[in-house]
C-alpha cells in the first residue's frame, strides 16, 4: 500500500477491525519508512448487473424499482414492507450470484412472480397480469386455473 504523505510503497498493518456491520475492514497502518500512520477499507468489489429488457435495450439493474414493481403489486393487500425489502434482497443476491452480468427481464419477473406467489396470492396475479401482458380474460382465467390447482 503506498503511503499518502511520502509515496513509500511499503506499510505494515498495525490494526484491522470489521467496519460497516461487516461490509468492510478498516485497516491501520504504518509506513515502513516515513513511519506515520494512516487508514485504508477493504471492501468487496461487486460488478453492476444489466437487465435485458424484451425489446433487446440494457439498463442498469434498479432495486428500487423492483421494490416499487411489488408494491404496486400488494397494493392494499396485507404485504409488510419488510417482507417485500426481504424478497428484494433475495433477488438481489440471487442476481448477483449469477456468472452472467447481463440479466434477462424474463429472469428478473420470473424471481419475483415466485416469492409473490408465497406470499399473497392476489398480489402475484396482480404482478402476473402487468408481466405476461394478459390479452383478456382467458388469460387471466387459466392463469387462476393454475393457480387453484397448484393450491388444491
Amino acid at each position: 500500500m503506498k503511503c499518502p504523505y511520502c509515496a513509500h510503497l511499503e506499510s505494515k498493518v498495525v490494526d484491522s477491525r470489521p467496519s460497516d456491520e461487516g461490509a468492510s475492514i478498516r485497516r491501520r497502518r504504518e509506513c515502513l519508512e516515513c513511519h506515520r500512520r494512516f487508514t485504508t477499507y477493504e471492501t468487496v468489489e461487486s460488478l453492476p448487473l444489466v437487465v435485458v429488457k424484451r425489446d433487446g435495450s440494457r439498463q442498469a439493474f434498479d432495486r428500487g424499482k423492483l421494490l416499487n414493481g411489488m408494491l404496486r403489486a400488494c397494493e392494499k393487500r396485507p404485504v409488510t414492507l419488510a417482507a417485500l425489502e426481504n424478497i428484494a434482497n433475495e433477488i438481489e443476491q440471487s442476481l448477483q450470484n449469477e456468472i452472467d452480468r447481463e440479466i434477462p427481464s424474463t429472469k428478473v419477473g420470473e424471481l419475483v412472480m415466485d416469492r409473490l406467489r408465497g406470499v399473497d396470492e392476489v398480489a402475484y396475479v396482480r404482478f402476473a397480469s402487468v408481466y405476461r401482458q394478459f390479452k383478456d380474460i382467458g388469460t387471466f382465467m387459466s392463469e387462476l386455473t393454475k393457480l387453484l390447482e397448484e393450491k388444491g
